[in-house]
């Protein structure tokens, strides 16, 4: 076998985009994927927001094959009469008051403010609390400046909302209860959390500081998927002279001497390299792969606290043909969220173990953008809220299904008739086929107690493990989930420094 002198475990966007920047500086990488595929949580998720215009840009990935079949796609917010919302940037088309469209503009205005602020924060390791170790003390003025010069009633209303919930800011601004509920469902898309749950508008603020082409708050849906986005970074790193390896699960990482040499694999072979990066969930890499003997027994503590709890489904529908949704554009990402309180209510049962009545649904149908030769048409659907531990797990799954296709029914009234096949993913299948404790996705949930430098865990937060040539680049690191590579990037960044 070749030699080389750092090895990425997991080939999704975060692992990827590390290896591509590690082969650029002269390192000689090898990726080990478990899957039979490369790709990780892009085939996990069916539209883009944050994929980080530096990866995007440095490995070329429209060379590589990255097209978009819609760049900016629009948002239609379901309703059962009819009266549906169609959202794009802070314009909507329907029936809503003329008072909330004029709030609605505003306050989206003022939010994509002030995510373009703490934006620059994806882009850099966290900074540490303590003094002398190093911050970037130049980015962090630039940002507090960018702040500054909002504004004194902006700087106010960021420190007003930046910790509180999402149910009381939309209740404060707005009035219809459509537009409240998408926008709920928006804002704790992903997490555990409901619209009440506090701290629940930072993570939206992460969210709307994402970009598709250049836009920000952006949709993107690719051309063949976001199989096809993980698809051209596979090509990119093996351009850049990186080989991926699939079917090749890491058992565990060899430590020797309080030191990284490499990594065994199910089956019993070992790769030998002088740094392992982990681009797998921070408590499977720590707790799994390196081992408690390895490590200081109060970060074990922790890292066996460490929140992670998926509270979202997937589902996927395969239709005889074109469903309608009253009327809705198909290619059109839709929503069935009711109101805030809706929300709200799918998330208060998913606490205790138990199934919602009436999920939260986002839709996107990608044979509506690219038909299939078959004529058939597929539902790519995430559903809010699902529990990650029920006490049955296959009837959780059924009762999930069945709540998902009325919800679907009372929108697109037969729709059911049309159902050729269906498959749901709750979390712990999830957990399974991705290897995300809980089923979270963000491989570690995005809460305040779990972002900058407490992200994944106080003291391993700037992307260097606990042990001498293992470091972290996952999801779970900052700035967090999505298919972004940014964790990567700032990884191997991080890594260049400490030479």
């Amino acid at each position: 076998m070749p030699s080389f002198d750092t090895i990425v475990i997991g080939a999704g966007p975060n692992g990827l985009a590390a290896a591509y920047r590690l082969a650029s500086k002269g390192a000689s990488v090898l990726v080990l994927e478990a899957a039979a595929q490369a790709g990780g949580g892009a085939g996990l998720a069916h539209l883009s927001y944050n994929l980080d215009p530096r990866v995007e840009k440095a490995m070329g990935l429209a060379a590589h094959g990255l097209d978009w079949v819609a760049r900016d796609l629009a948002t239609t917010v379901l309703s059962p009469d009819g009266r549906h919302l169609r959202l794009r940037g802070a314009g909507v088309e329907g029936d809503l008051p003329d008072a909330d469209r004029k709030a609605w503009a505003a306050l989206r205005g003022r939010l994509l403010r002030f995510a373009a602020v703490l934006g620059p924060l994806n882009q850099m390791a966290p900074p540490r609390i303590a003094k002398g170790v190093g911050n970037p003390l130049w980015q962090l003025a630039k940002i507090g400046l960018k702040a500054r010069m909002m504004g004194a009633k902006d700087f106010r209303e960021l420190g007003r909302i930046l910790l509180t919930n999402v149910f009381d800011l939309l209740d404060d601004e707005l009035s219809d209860p459509r537009l409240k509920g998408a926008l709920a469902f928006d804002a704790v898309m992903g997490g555990w959390a409901g619209p009440r749950s506090p701290n629940s508008v930072l993570p939206w603020l992460v969210r709307l500081s994402g970009q598709v082409a250049g836009v920000q708050g952006a949709l993107g849906l690719p051309k063949g998927g976001m199989a096809a986005l993980g698809a051209a970074m596979v090509r990119a790193v093996e351009a850049k002279g990186v080989t991926v390896r699939c079917n090749a699960r890491v058992a565990r990482i060899l430590v020797e001497g309080e030191r990284v040499t490499g990594v065994a694999l199910e089956g019993g072979e070992e790769v030998r390299a002088a740094r392992v990066v982990a681009s797998v969930a921070p408590k499977t890499t720590l707790l799994s792969l390196v081992g408690a003997r390895h490590l200081d027994a109060g970060l074990v503590t922790r890292a066996r606290h460490q929140k992670a709890r998926g509270g979202a489904a997937k589902l996927h529908l395969t239709l005889k043909g074109l469903p309608d949704f009253r009327g809705a554009d198909p290619k059109d990402r839709l929503v069935i969220a009711g109101s805030d309180h809706d929300v709200e209510r799918a998330f208060n049962p998913v606490k205790y173990g138990r199934v919602p009545d009436r999920p939260a649904l986002e839709i996107v149908i990608p044979t509506a953008h690219e038909p299939g030769a078959d004529g058939k048409h597929r539902l790519s659907i995430v559903a809010q809220f699902a529990p990650h531990a029920p006490a049955d797990r296959e009837g959780a799954r059924k009762a999930m299904l069945a709540a998902c296709l009325a919800q679907l029914e009372a929108q697109a009234p037969g729709i059911g008739a049309m159902i050729e096949s269906a498959e749901i993913w709750m979390p712990y299948d999830i957990e399974d086929r991705f290897g995300l404790p809980g089923g979270q996705w963000h491989a570690g949930e995005l809460s305040v107690e779990q972002m900058l430098f407490l992200r994944p865990l106080p003291g391993i937060a700037q992307y260097r493990g606990p042990v001498a040539g293992l470091w972290l680049a996952s999801a779970g690191c900052h700035p967090g989930g999505g298919v972004s590579g940014s964790a990567g990037w700032n990884a191997a960044l991080a890594m260049e420094g400490a030479k």
